[in-house]
């Protein structure tokens, strides 16, 4: 069921599932993609009981911004802040949590800053806070190479590109990102709609401008971008999906991720599976987080 909510700053577009005193699951999508990434998953987890909960993330679909001099941010601070913000409108103390790329660097953003409110976290990719501070070293040579659209989006061509070629643009990495899927015409226009919100262009610049210090922050964000520099802990019981075929963040680099958290840690590699595991494999998503919220056996 559709819904929205209203924050201090958006009126939040989400799919809402299953009981209303249900355990808590919120599921979070990546760029450039919309809750469309859950269709198989949250019915499942609905069907268990589960109360789903599905946002559109700020400049997508029909998330909007309520006031114009708002900073059209998509710095990781924004996106945890926006998530938080969200439980807290619909006062939820604390729930599951999922997500990939964006949504699961909001996802891990509120685990490791709020972790009372994250009794469980299923991280696709790894460990997704950015290190800011790293941002000017290079990568090996084929890691830049796969980072080519981030580099493009630096530029003004780049932007003025994402403005008039968005669907093109999200085609193109959807097949180099994940190569075993076989998406049709039908998927990803459902989802290519919700990049015709009027911020999804501002929003993803920034983002991307910010994340390597090419483009200022929202100030009043400042004080939570210093304590995501330092790479704080995540506590919360975390299971790490990574798809063995993912084009854009091989597997290998969140071998080292346990380093990040402090409770129970489990890392999963999904053979065949590419950025988009939980459109290719949902089964995955599905059983990590009924593992979490049936807790250790």
């Amino acid at each position: 069921m559709f819904r929205t909510i209203r924050t201090a700053t958006l009126d939040i577009g989400y799919d809402e599932n299953g009981p209303d005193d249900g355990t808590p699951v919120v599921l979070l999508h990546g760029w450039p993609s919309d809750p469309h990434d859950w269709d198989d998953v949250a019915p499942a987890l609905a069907a268990e009981g589960c109360r789903v909960l599905v946002p559109w993330l700020r400049g997508y679909g029909p998330t909007r911004f309520l006031h114009r001099d708002t900073p059209r941010s998509g710095q990781q601070a924004a996106l945890g802040t926006d998530l938080k913000d969200f439980l807290d409108a619909l006062g939820i103390p604390d729930t599951y949590l999922a997500g990939y790329d964006w949504g699961g660097r909001a996802a891990c953003v509120v685990a490791a800053l709020w972790p009372e409110r994250v009794r469980g976290l299923v991280s696709i990719g790894g460990y997704n806070i950015q290190n800011i501070a790293l941002a000017g070293l290079p990568a090996a040579a084929a890691q830049e190479h796969r980072m080519w659209y981030q580099w493009y989006l630096q530029t003004e061509r780049g932007h003025a590109g994402l403005e008039a070629n968005r669907r093109d643009l999200a085609r193109l990495l959807w097949r180099l990102w994940s190569p075993n899927w076989r998406f049709d015409d039908a998927t990803f226009d459902a989802t290519a709609a919700s990049f015709d919100n009027p911020d999804f262009v501002a929003v993803t610049i920034q983002s991307y401008r910010h994340r390597h210090r090419n483009a200022p922050g929202d100030p009043v964000l400042e004080p939570l971008e210093q304590r995501l520099a330092v790479q704080p802990p995540i506590a919360a019981p975390t299971i790490v999906l990574h798809g063995a075929a993912d084009g854009v963040s091989p597997v290998e680099q969140s071998v080292g991720h346990a380093m990040h958290f402090t409770d129970r840690y489990d890392r999963r590699v999904v053979p065949v599976a590419g950025h988009f595991l939980s459109r290719e494999t949902p089964h995955a998503v599905v059983q990590a987080l009924r593992d979490l919220i049936e807790g250790p056996r």
